[in-house]
């Protein structure tokens, strides 16, 4: 009998890469809560970082040993229970960088030459009608608000656009060659175009807030890839209102998959629904991550992309796994 993996997430291509070794049961949101028996023996719980598992998951799941996030994102995940419960958390660290980082700029230079209304006026026959000319990227000061995988990999590309990057962090990366900035608000005084690629999580909420869009000013840009909740969404529909800012443009929302209708009607804005990553390159080497970070954890080795707080964790599960198939093959 193959192994049961729970499943939060309808991402049909890892259901299908998955299906070939293992039995995908939905789990709530996907579907109806599965029977007592499947609850009570489930291991693997299947989810991504806006969906999270939370503490009462855990505790309706005695017997679950490894929470597997789809994608880099985490932070609905009650690690702490996790914890407490003697629960690996795995993610898909990295898998999804370069496509971020591709789609951050794809956003990026929509928003600043505007070409969506560049597209409706060709199309419409207008040919430049009342358009006006619309700035570049070239030689811009880029700001980055988190300097993982994704905020690296965008920082490269911006090189060969020669725009001058800084970012900010908790804490300063000595390794990379870019000014570090302590706070949001004085990397926003300090740069024309601002890219989110941080977590969610209450550490994150609301960062870009009313001061931090006043501080990018007129002629600035921003866009979010990271997360929908590090951005105050009431002070971004005011600001494209008021003109505080140039633009913005969206890959994640505050309530997805819901859009306000404020950011919906503001013609100086670029949204595109949670896409990013959405791509048949990004969504392969996820699985096969996927499957063997859950193939490791089940035969007592240790997993390849625990989530930092829970590193050491799982490496004293994995040892404690392969000390009783040890124990247990010499007592055969």
């Amino acid at each position: 009998m193959k192994p049961e993996l729970l499943f939060k997430v309808a991402v049909l291509d890892y259901r299908h890469r998955l299906a070939e070794v293992f039995t995908i049961v939905d789990y709530p949101p996907m579907g109806p809560r599965p029977d007592g028996d499947v609850c009570r023996r489930a291991r693997v719980l299947v989810t991504t970082g806006f969906t999270g598992a939370s503490r009462a998951d855990m505790e309706a799941l005695p017997a679950l040993s490894l929470i597997c996030c789809v994608g880099t994102g985490y932070e609905n995940v009650d690690v702490a229970a996790a914890r407490e419960r003697g629960i690996v958390v795995v993610h898909g660290a990295s898998t999804n960088a370069g496509a971020v980082a591709d789609h951050a700029f794809a956003l990026l230079l929509a928003v600043m030459r505007d070409i969506p209304r560049f597209d409706a006026s060709a199309r419409h026959g207008d040919w430049r009608g009342g358009l006006r000319p619309r700035p570049i990227p070239s030689g811009k000061r880029l700001g980055m608000i988190g300097m993982g995988g994704i905020g690296e990999r965008v920082a490269r590309r911006a090189a060969a656009f020669d725009m001058v990057v800084s970012y900010h962090t908790r804490t300063p990366r000595p390794n990379l060659p870019w000014r570090h900035f302590t706070s949001a608000l004085a990397l926003a005084e300090a740069v024309d175009c601002l890219i989110v690629a941080a977590p969610g999580g209450a550490q994150t909420y609301h960062m870009i807030d009313a001061a931090v869009l006043r501080a990018l000013g007129p002629n600035g840009f921003l866009v979010n890839v990271g997360r929908g909740s590090i951005v105050d969404t009431a002070a971004l529909v005011e600001a494209l209102r008021a003109g505080t800012i140039a633009g913005a443009a969206l890959d994640v929302f505050e309530q997805e998959p819901v859009i306000p209708e404020g950011l919906r009607t503001m013609p100086n804005i670029v949204l595109t629904p949670h896409v990013a990553a959405f791509a048949p390159e990004v969504q392969g080497e996820g699985a096969l991550l996927l499957r063997r970070n859950i193939e490791l954890f089940l035969s007592g080795q240790p997993v390849l992309t625990p989530v930092p707080e829970l590193t050491a964790h799982a490496i004293a599960v994995a040892v404690i796994g392969a000390s009783s198939t040890d124990n247990a093959a010499a007592a055969l």
